[in-house]
């Protein structure tokens, strides 16, 4: 399984509305080795266009992933996706401001992912200010912060000019990785990988924690720093994504579910295989959005035309079991 988001890579490069053999690719990497004369329109497509958006495509599936599979762990939820303590509506306030306020650039990247910190930090809050201590009370003030950033988000539409702004908006909201480039790859990389490696880290105390508070305490387990480091961990992994690839939807809550029927619910075996299926998952639709029409279409409508009828399977093969 490791070894499949390299091989997914490799494949994406290759097709697209200008194919390429892999004979050719071949023959690239001779002619970078000074073998032969490099192929400036296979160099550019390949190296500049397929290959960054394709790594992004795989840490953005990978994180948004590993974020949901360690949420639903947290909260002993599966329904609780990513961005449910705010982070997706926070950042794409963050990000429908900034293209109003400055137009398209860095600003964007910042704004985006400032605001999703700042949801979650809300989230955090207003859970414990509304009710008490309980892992689900936190549940409770994602919704409300992300209602509330929704209705912000709905007013900047409204305000927003309609021939210009307004459908930046809609589609930066609609996900999209269109914006890969390697810069943008480090900056948002490090901490995505960053947030990972952490919830990777402490996999083990993700089984405690999912075993319950009672149980949890009596292994000596500290239940608000440890839940704290889980979400801030998943909070800049998501954040780094949405930042980047706009809000894209289902991945945090459908391919976990994935893992573990692959993996089991043992979080040692779990977060791995979600990161790689994340990465396969979202590779793949990158690929099918290039593929399937002239004009590139959101990644936020493939993965809801995917993940909604798998979710429906899902329920129908659990019949509403807990796992």
């Amino acid at each position: 399984m490791p070894l499949a988001p390299g091989i997914l890579i490799l494949v994406s490069v290759l097709l697209g509305r200008y194919p390429i053999h892999i004979q050719e690719i071949a023959l690239l990497i001779k002619a970078l080795a000074g073998q032969g004369q490099v192929n400036e329109i296979h160099y550019s497509l390949i190296v500049h266009v397929r290959l960054p958006r394709a790594i992004l495509a795989a840490l953005v599936g990978g994180s948004l992933a590993v974020s949901g599979a360690a949420f639903q762990g947290l909260f002993k939820n599966p329904l609780v996706s990513s961005g449910m303590l705010g982070v997706s509506s926070g950042a794409g306030f963050g990000a429908a401001l900034a293209l109003i306020l400055f137009g398209s650039g860095l600003p964007v990247y910042l704004f985006s992912f400032g605001f999703g910190l700042a949801a979650v930090g809300l989230s955090l809050v207003t859970g414990r200010f509304v009710a008490d201590r309980q892992a689900v009370t936190l549940v409770l003030g994602g919704v409300i912060v992300g209602s509330i950033f929704s209705a912000l988000v709905s007013f900047l539409k409204y305000v927003a000019d309609p021939y210009d702004e307004l459908p930046a908006i809609v589609f930066w909201l609609m996900g999209s990785l269109s914006r890969a480039q390697y810069p943008v790859i480090v900056a948002a990389g490090l901490p995505m990988l960053m947030g990972c490696t952490g919830l990777y880290l402490i996999r083990w105390r993700l089984n405690v924690l999912a075993m319950g508070d009672r149980e949890a305490r009596t292994l000596g387990l500290n239940l608000t720093w440890n839940r704290l480091f889980v979400i801030v961990c998943a909070t800049l992994a998501t954040a780094s994504a949405v930042c980047v690839s706009g809000v894209i939807g289902w991945i945090g809550l459908v391919v976990p579910h994935m893992g573990r029927m692959v993996a089991g619910n043992n979080n040692n075996e779990l977060i791995p295989a979600a990161f790689c299926l994340g990465a396969c998952f979202l590779i793949v639709v990158d690929t099918v959005s290039r593929l399937i029409s002239t004009s590139e279409m959101p990644l936020g409508i493939l993965t809801a035309l995917v993940g909604g009828p798998f979710f429906i399977y899902l329920l129908k093969q659990t019949k509403g079991r807990r796992w």
